[in-house]
Formats: C-alpha cells, structure tokens, sequence
C-alpha cells in the first residue's frame, strides 16, 4: 500500500465530471445530448489525469457519452486501466430543455425552473427526476466498489448533475437538499471515502489531490 493509501485507509470512491464542451462554454443544458470535448477540454482532462494517476485508482467507470469517454480516456492512457462504461452514468435526460441556454430555459420554463431550484421534485422539460438519475447511477457505483480492494480507489466519470444526485444519494441526504451540494467544474471532481457510518464526503469540485483532513472536529 503506498503512502497516500496509508494516509486515508478506506475505500474512496471519485467522481470526476468531464472536460469543457462548446455547449458548457454557451451555457446550453446538454442533458444526454451526445456532445464532444473541446480542445481546452481535452487539456483539462489531461491536466486533471495527470493528477488523478497519482491516487492510482484500482477501476475507472464511466459513462458512454462522448464528452465523458475522451475524459476518461487520459486516464487510462496513464494507468493502463481499461474502462467500463455505463450508460446508467449518463446525464439526466430534461427532454425540452436540452439544447436551450440557461436563459431560454428561465424564459420559457420559468415555474419549472423556480420549482427545481425550490428543491421539488420536477421532470425538467418533462424528462428525469432527479431521484430517478440517482436510482440508476448510484447502484453502478456500488457495484464497482464492491469490487475493490481493501483501501481501493475507484474513479467515476461522468456529468455534472448526475454527479451531484449520486453523491446525496450516497450520503443518504434527502433528494430536497441535494441542490446545496453545489455544481462542479468541468473535469474537477469530489470524492467519497468510507467511514465507520458510511460514506463520508472528503473532497467537493476540487482541481488539485486530495489532503487527508485532521481535526476536522475542532
């Protein structure tokens, strides 16, 4: 076990959202819409590969969308990990809203959205609940960590929103607080270790490695 093992002891799981597209850069929902990387996102998955290699994950999951594949590629390229992919790891489908910007979305689904941000449970553009995102993708979770080892890191790729439903769902959080969580940049993650009454969340849209936490009760 190497010294970063050492230091956290656990299991962690790490869930890692994918580099920059042209749809990010316009603020357009992108939902499962099947959007590639950018240049500047491909280098941020490299730069943030670089990073992660050094956690050196046992498994890579990933979703099956292209923006999510060519991210974690460049980890596999550094670990020789191969990838399995999921499509329970996809973002959240949101029928109408996918292709809109933020601002068509306030302007045409107002109510909607006001509703969402409330912590309610709505079917954006008449597509997924959240609890239903997180019903699919967080069991994908499970199972792969089922299968590491002792201490074993496990680093998941996929998208912002289905990111955060499977953190809260994860934590046992009730879906109406999920929101507070917050969003992560592109191709920064948060990770998950495994504590004495569950998971514990270590790490939230961090872009450098993760630091043990001490005192954290003081």
């Amino acid at each position: 076990m190497n010294g970063d093992r050492a230091a956290h002891g656990g299991r962690r799981i790490v869930l890692w959202r994918h580099g920059q597209t042209s749809w990010n850069v316009e603020r357009r929902f992108q939902g499962t819409t099947d959007i590639e990387l950018t240049d500047a996102g491909v280098a941020q998955a490299r730069r943030a590969a670089r990073l992660l290699a050094g956690l050196e994950p046992d498994a890579i999951i990933s979703s099956d969308l292209r923006r999510t594949v060519a991210t974690a590629a460049e980890l596999a390229l550094l670990t020789g990990l191969d990838v399995a992919y999921d499509e329970g790891l996809r973002e959240t489908y949101a029928g109408a809203w996918q292709g809109l910007t933020h601002d068509e979305i306030m302007a045409r689904f107002g109510e909607e959205y006001a509703a969402w941000k409330r912590g309610e449970p709505v079917r954006r553009g008449g597509g997924e609940l959240e609890t239903e995102v997180a019903a699919r993708a967080a069991p994908v979770v499970e199972r792969a960590v089922e299968k590491l080892p002792p201490g074993g890191v496990l680093v998941v790729v996929s998208h912002g929103g289905a990111i955060r439903t499977t953190i809260g769902r994860l934590l046992g959080l009730p879906p109406s607080s999920w929101e507070a969580l917050g969003g992560l940049s592109n191709c920064c993650w948060s990770v998950l270790g495994d504590g004495a009454r569950g998971w514990r969340l270590l790490e939230h849209n961090a872009g450098s490695l993760p630091e043990p936490v001490l005192g954290d009760d003081d």
